[in-house]
C-alpha cells in the first residue's frame, strides 16, 4: 500500500511539474481623438470572438506582426495553453459612446470568464481610449477587469506608444508595457516580452515592483520618430535598461496630444523584479531625459501652399507630404482638402492623393471605367478639414479595396480594407506623369505602400505623394521617397496644440500654449 501511495504521489508530482499554465489573450483598442466630434460606435468596430470566427483565432491573429501575435508567439515559446478570447479594434475617431464601450467591455469580460480557470491574462489595450463618462477608458477597462477577476490574477497589459497612461492604470495592471518604436515596428516583440514576464510571474521566479513618472508636458507628435533625435536616445535608454536582469520592462512613450484627458502626455513605466528602489530611480532618470529635451520641441514646418510649392521645385522625387492635420491614424476625418486644393491651384503634376469620400466613389462607379468624372470631393465630414474641391478627369479603374502587407509596418497589421475604391486620373495628367486621386469608401491610415500598389498606382514613378499621417507612414514611404515633409495642415490632428482648447488636461503643461 505504501509503495502504491508513493507511486501515486510521484505521478501526481510529475504531472504538476509538466502542467501548462492556462493563459488567456484578448484586446480592446481605440485611439480616441477628443477634438473629433464624430463619436465612435459599435458599427465602427471589428470584433473577433473565439468560437464565433470562421478561422482559428490563434492562426489568424498569429499571422500579423501585432502585439497579440506576439502574445501567441511568446505564449507558445513559454509552453502556455493559450486561450483566445476576443479582440475588438476600430479606426481612430472621436470618443466612444458609453453604450459602445459598455457592450464591448461586457463581452470581453464574459468571454474571459467562459474560459474556465485561467492562470493569467495577456491584454492589448491602446492606452488612448476616451469614453463618454470615462476620460481614461483603458483605466476603466482595467478597473472592471479587476472587479471581475480580483487583484491577484496576473494581467499584463501592452499599450501603444501613443498612450496617455494614468498612474491608476499602472497600479491596476500587474505589468504595463508600451511599444518602444514609432513607427511601431516592435509591436510583436512587446507581445513576446509580455509572455516571458508572465511566465516568470506564474513560475514564482518574479515578484513585480513598478514605478511610473509623468513629465508635466505635451511631447509633440512631430517629434515622436524614435529613430531620430530627440527621442532616439530616450528609446535607446529603455533598451539598455532592460539588459539589467532585474528589470522586467522599461517603457518610455510620447503620449497622445489629441486626448484631452487628465493624464495626457508622456510617461515612463519601469517594472523590476523585487527592487522598488531601482524602479523608482530609473523611471525618474528616463523621465528627466524626456523633460530635458523640451527646448528642442519647436515647430517649424511649412503650410500646405509652401509645401506644394517646394515639392514642385525639388531636385529629386518623389516628395512625400505628410498631411498632419488629417492624420487618419490619429482619429481625423480622412477627407481634408487643404493640400489637394493647393495641388490643383498650383497646377502640380505627377501627384497622388488619397481621400475618403463614399459619395464620390458612388458617382465614379456610376460613370464607369473610362467615364467622365466631374465632382467636388472631400471636405464633407465636418468644418475642420477644408471645403470640397472640384476634380475633373476620368475614371481609370475600380478595386475592392482589400490588400495585404507582409512586411513589418506601423502597428503590425497584415490585412487592410479601403472599401470599394476608385482611381481617378485628374486633369493635367500625362502618360508619364498622371495626377491620381484615389477615392476610398473607408478611412485607412497610409501605413503601407500596398494601399496604392494594390490599386495600380506605383509610388516610385510619381513626383508628389500625399499621405494622411504624421510619423506612422514613414516606415512605408522612406524606402521610396527622396524626402519626407511634414505639412502644417489644419484639422482634428493639427500638430500645433494651440489650435485646440484643452479642458481636462492638467493645467500648466509645457507644450500646450
Amino acid at each position: 500500500m505504501v509503495q502504491r501511495l508513493l507511486l501515486l504521489f510521484l505521478l501526481l508530482s510529475a504531472s504538476a511539474l509538466h502542467a501548462k499554465f492556462r493563459v488567456a489573450i484578448g484586446g480592446f483598442k481605440h485611439e480616441s481623438n477628443s477634438f473629433n466630434p464624430a463619436k465612435t460606435t459599435l458599427a465602427d468596430y471589428t470584433i473577433q470572438e473565439a468560437g464565433k470566427m470562421t478561422e482559428d483565432p490563434l492562426d489568424l491573429w498569429g499571422r500579423s506582426s501585432s502585439d497579440v501575435a506576439g502574445f501567441i508567439a511568446g505564449g507558445k515559446e513559454q509552453g502556455f495553453e493559450l486561450l483566445p478570447a476576443l479582440h475588438a479594434d476600430a479606426t481612430p475617431k472621436g470618443p466612444l459612446t458609453a453604450d459602445t464601450y459598455n457592450t464591448i467591455t461586457a463581452r470581453l469580460i464574459a468571454k474571459f470568464k467562459s474560459l474556465g480557470k485561467i492562470d493569467g491574462i495577456l491584454l492589448a489595450l491602446h492606452g488612448a481610449m476616451v469614453v463618454e463618462g470615462h476620460p481614461h477608458g483603458d483605466e476603466e477597462t482595467m478597473r472592471r477587469m479587476r472587479k471581475a477577476f480580483g487583484d491577484q490574477l496576473p494581467i499584463i497589459v501592452v499599450h501603444d506608444y501613443h498612450a496617455n497612461i494614468s498612474p491608476e492604470t499602472v497600479k491596476l495592471a500587474t505589468v504595463l508595457i508600451t511599444y518602444k518604436q514609432v513607427p511601431h515596428l516592435d509591436t510583436k516583440e512587446r507581445g513576446i516580452q509580455a509572455a516571458r514576464i508572465m511566465n516568470g510571474i506564474l513560475s514564482g521566479k518574479v515578484k513585480v515592483t513598478k514605478a511610473v513618472v509623468k513629465p508635466p508636458m505635451i511631447y509633440n507628435i512631430i517629434f515622436h520618430n524614435t529613430y531620430q533625435n530627440p527621442f532616439l536616445p530616450i528609446a535607446q535608454a529603455t533598451i539598455e535598461l532592460e539588459k539589467n536582469p532585474k528589470v522586467l520592462a522599461a517603457s518610455a512613450n510620447g503620449g497622445y496630444q489629441y486626448g484631452d484627458v487628465p493624464w495626457t502626455g508622456p510617461a515612463v513605466v519601469v517594472a523590476t523584479n523585487n527592487d522598488q528602489a531601482l524602479a523608482d530611480r530609473e523611471a525618474k532618470r528616463i523621465a528627466d531625459m524626456i523633460w530635458n529635451v523640451r527646448d528642442q520641441l519647436k515647430l517649424n514646418i511649412p503650410s500646405p501652399a509652401q509645401a506644394v510649392k517646394s515639392a514642385m521645385a525639388a531636385p529629386k522625387f518623389p516628395i512625400a507630404l505628410m498631411d498632419t492635420g488629417d492624420n487618419i491614424g490619429g482619429g481625423s476625418a480622412g477627407d481634408s482638402t487643404f493640400i489637394l486644393d493647393e495641388l490643383i491651384k498650383q497646377k502640380a503634376t505627377g501627384w497622388v492623393f488619397v481621400i475618403a469620400d463614399p459619395a464620390a466613389v458612388k458617382a465614379a462607379v456610376k460613370a464607369g471605367i473610362g467615364g467622365t468624372f466631374d465632382m467636388a470631393v472631400g471636405g464633407k465630414t465636418d468644418n475642420m478639414h477644408g471645403k470640397p474641391v472640384r476634380i475633373r478627369g476620368r475614371v481609370k479603374s475600380m478595386h475592392d479595396g482589400n490588400y495585404i502587407e507582409t512586411e513589418v509596418r506601423h502597428g503590425g497589421a497584415r490585412y487592410h480594407e479601403l472599401g470599394l475604391a476608385v482611381v481617378i486620373e485628374a486633369e493635367g495628367s500625362t502618360r508619364d506623369l498622371p495626377n491620381i486621386l484615389l477615392l476610398t469608401t473607408e478611412r485607412s491610415s497610409p501605413n503601407s505602400l500596398n494601399q496604392l500598389i494594390s490599386c495600380g498606382i506605383y509610388p516610385h514613378r510619381m513626383k508628389i505623394l500625399v499621405a494622411k499621417g504624421t510619423i506612422a507612414p514613414r516606415a512605408a514611404y522612406e524606402p521610396v521617397a527622396a524626402q519626407i515633409v511634414y505639412v502644417d495642415s489644419p484639422g482634428a490632428t493639427a500638430v500645433n496644440p494651440a489650435r485646440f482648447q484643452y479642458k481636462l488636461a492638467r493645467p500648466g503643461l509645457f507644450g500646450i500654449k
